[in-house]
């Protein structure tokens, strides 16, 4: 069945750069926008980013603005995180999604989690 594949995470020192990846199988073409969610231990997830199935518009969650980007290759059917100047409090394990908008604050992620991909900063 359809499956989004995370990958790219690791432990960098605070001010480092990560890219994650989030590859879909099963499938040739993705008609939704695609969000990335991170979740720390005692915390809720949230949504970090988001990008349209055209990739034209993108949001961010105030927190890392300016120091993510967002991107997808619908030739390769993967939406990278370029995630750089880390912060510890970036520590968490990232998600991908399918969405069914990216604007506003709430995404409306649809189904189910996999695995996410660890993002450790620390020194």
């Amino acid at each position: 069945q359809l499956q989004l594949v995370e990958s790219g995470g690791g432990l960098v020192q605070p001010g480092g750069s990560l890219r994650l990846s989030c590859t879909a199988s099963g499938m040739t073409l993705d008609y939704y926008g695609r969000g990335w969610f991170r979740q720390a231990p005692g915390k809720e997830r949230e949504g970090v980013s988001c990008i349209s199935s055209n990739g034209r518009y993108t949001n961010y969650a105030d927190s890392v603005t300016g120091r993510f980007t967002i991107s997808r290759d619908n030739a390769k059917n993967t939406v990278y995180l370029q995630m750089n100047s880390l912060k510890p409090e970036d520590t968490a394990v990232y998600h991908c999604a399918r969405v069914m908008s990216c604007v506003g604050g709430n995404w409306h992620p649809f189904g189910s989690w996999g695995q996410g991909t660890q993002v450790t900063v620390s020194s």
